[in-house]
C-alpha cells in the first residue's frame, strides 16, 4: 500500500500544473483551439484531484486533441495514466511533454520521480537534480524532496537527508520533507530529532499512518509510555487497514 504522503505529493505536483497554464505558441493551432485546450487541461487536472479519473480522462483527451503540442496537457495525462498502473502510456506521454518543453521543472519533476519509483535511478536522479536548480523553479522543494527519496531507495541516506534538508531550508513547513526527516532522523537514532519533525509536521497537517508508526517507535525508545500509547490507539483508530496498523501488535489486555 503505498503511503499517503507518497500520493499526496504526486497529487499536489499534477494539480499545480492548472495555475501555471500557457498557450503554446508556434504549434499551427488557432488561438480558439489552444484556450480551449486549457481550458479542458484545467478540468481534467481538477478531477484528477478529486479522483474522478474517468472524467480526468475524458477531458484530458479533448485538451490533447484541440492542441496536442501543449506540454501540460501531456504531463496530466502521464500522471492519469501512472495512477491507473499504464505506465508505458504514462512513460510515452512524460517523455512527450519534455520534448516539448525541454526546461519545464514540473515536466523534470514529474517524470524524474516516475523513473526513480521504477528503478531507473541514473536518469531520474539527473531530471530531479535538474529541476531542483533551475532557477525560475518556483517549487524547488518538490523536486529536492523527490531526489531524497529516491537516494534512499538508493541506499544513499547521508545524501538523501541533505536533499530533505535542502528542502526544509527552500520551505519549512513542506509536509512530505518533514515526513522523510522524521523516518531518517528515527533510524539513525536521532530520537529527538525524530520527535521534533513530527511536531512540526502535526502544526501544518493531519497524521499519516507513517507519521503515527515513527511517532509511536520513537517515544518507545525514549521511554514514553503513554505517548507511545497514544499514537498506537491514533493508528489503529485512523488507520486501521495499513501496513503500519498491521506490523503493530495490539494492546495487550
Amino acid at each position: 500500500m503505498q503511503p499517503e504522503s507518497s500520493k499526496a505529493i504526486k497529487i499536489v505536483s499534477v494539480i499545480l500544473l492548472a495555475s501555471a497554464l500557457s498557450a503554446c505558441a508556434g504549434t499551427g493551432k488557432s488561438a480558439k483551439d489552444r484556450e480551449s485546450a486549457d481550458v479542458y487541461l484545467q478540468l481534467g487536472v481538477r478531477y484528477l484531484g478529486l479522483n474522478k479519473l474517468e472524467l480526468a480522462k475524458e477531458n484530458l483527451l479533448m485538451a490533447l486533441k484541440k492542441d496536442s503540442h501543449n506540454a501540460k496537457v501531456h504531463n496530466a495525462l502521464a500522471f492519469l495514466y501512472e495512477k491507473i498502473n499504464l505506465y508505458d502510456d504514462a512513460r510515452e506521454h512524460y517523455e512527450t511533454a519534455l520534448d516539448l518543453a525541454p526546461d519545464d521543472s514540473g515536466g523534470q519533476n514529474n517524470y524524474g520521480r516516475f523513473l526513480c519509483e521504477r528503478g531507473q535511478f541514473e536518469e531520474g536522479v539527473a531530471l530531479l537534480s535538474r529541476a531542483a536548480a533551475m532557477p525560475l523553479n518556483e517549487r524547488p522543494w518538490m523536486a529536492l524532496t523527490n531526489l531524497g527519496r529516491c537516494q534512499v531507495s538508493m541506499g544513499q541516506p547521508q545524501e538523501a537527508a541533505v536533499s530533505f534538508r535542502k528542502a526544509l531550508e527552500a520551505h519549512a513547513a513542506y509536509a512530505p520533507a518533514l515526513l522523510e526527516m522524521q523516518k531518517i532522523s528515527y533510524k539513525n537514532g536521532e530520537f529527538w530529532a525524530a520527535k521534533g519533525y513530527f511536531q512540526r509536521y502535526t502544526n501544518i497537517a493531519p497524521p499519516t499512518s507513517e507519521t503515527l508508526w515513527y511517532a509511536m517507535q520513537t517515544e518507545r525508545a525514549l521511554g514514553n509510555r503513554e505517548p507511545a500509547e497514544d499514537y498506537r490507539q491514533q493508528l489503529f483508530e485512523k488507520f486501521p487497514f495499513s501496513d503500519e496498523a498491521k506490523k503493530t501488535k495490539p494492546a495487550q489486555r
